[in-house]
């Protein structure tokens, strides 16, 4: 059974990257073909656009550390190991922060406050969002360096088998991963915020509406619940992918146990194809090009 399981996970892996890459695919595709005909891409379609690309290059370095940690060992070697995690860090930043980011699109677009500075931000939102991003180069630059200094460190342990290094090598390793804590936390907490403020901004539209005699059920509301069903779905769904991340990172360095890392594996791959699937349920667009592909498929003669 215990030789059974690396076959067993790879055939789910497998199978979620295909899934992977095609609900990535159809987001990135439906935008970039419609970008074509309009000449002009929205906000919100370049986000989108952005992540499911940031998405299938994380799905095919999944694959990859699959590949050559469990099912081939004997190709991790430690140029490969260091290409692999300098992949993984990469596609890891922009995946969560092209995530976040959509996040506060949402909350930008979507809620509505009297605050002289949400309303200054509100006629911002591409200004916002560009500073955001270009901002999250301030983590992503440290925590390479950090990183490539950290592998220089064990390779020259492991080459020169020099022991002194070894509270060196401590001190990167916490020092690396303070840093990875803090950018995956940061992100996290601004779609939480993000998410809490949608709320907030939903509550006092429904007392609003109490107070005019309306129904609930207007367009208004409608925008604020799918907004808030997309973020949600994104928060919950991180904290698994954030939990298989730090068990396949700490895998690099202490941990030896390959079940875990396989359980992690696809765990860190379930986030990606979930929250995309989820992204174009809720895009009408997305749903519709969606729609036609199952026909496509279903029938592929008429």
């Amino acid at each position: 059974m215990v030789n059974l399981l690396p076959s067993i996970f790879s055939v789910l892996i497998t199978t979620e990257f295909i899934l992977g890459n095609f609900a990535n695919g159809i987001i990135a595709l439906v935008n970039c073909i419609d970008w074509v005909k309009r000449h002009k891409m929205s906000s919100a379609d370049q986000i989108l656009t952005a992540l499911a690309v940031s998405r299938i290059v994380l799905l095919w370095v999944l694959l990859m550390n699959w590949y050559t940690v469990v099912l081939h060992p004997g190709l991790y070697s430690l140029e490969v190991r260091i290409f692999v995690r300098i992949a993984l860090t990469v596609s890891n930043h922009f995946n969560i922060w092209f995530a976040a980011s959509l996040s506060i699109f949402y909350l930008l677009k979507v809620a509505n406050f009297s605050s002289f500075i949400f309303l200054y931000l509100k006629r911002r939102v591409k200004s916002v969002l560009l500073i955001i991003l270009l901002g999250t180069l301030v983590f992503l630059v440290p925590h390479l360096a950090i990183l490539c200094i950290y592998e220089n460190i064990q390779t020259n342990e492991y080459e020169r088998n020099i022991t002194q290094k070894t509270k060196l090598r401590d001190i990167f390793h916490f020092s690396y991963m303070s840093l990875f804590m803090l950018v995956n936390f940061a992100p996290f907490s601004m779609s939480l915020t993000s998410f809490l403020l949608l709320i907030i901004s939903l509550w006092n539209h429904l007392k609003k509406m109490q107070l005019s005699g309306k129904g609930s059920q207007d367009i208004s509301t409608k925008v604020h619940i799918r907004a808030m069903q997309t973020v949600v779905s994104f928060l919950f769904l991180y904290v698994s992918y954030f939990l298989a991340l730090v068990t396949l990172v700490e895998s690099y360095n202490r941990l030896h146990n390959t079940l875990l890392v396989m359980l992690s594996e696809a765990l860190a791959m379930l986030y990606p194809l979930s929250h995309s699937f989820i992204l174009i349920w809720g895009n009408k667009k997305l749903r519709q090009a969606l729609k036609t592909i199952r026909k496509m498929i279903r029938f592929p003669y008429h």
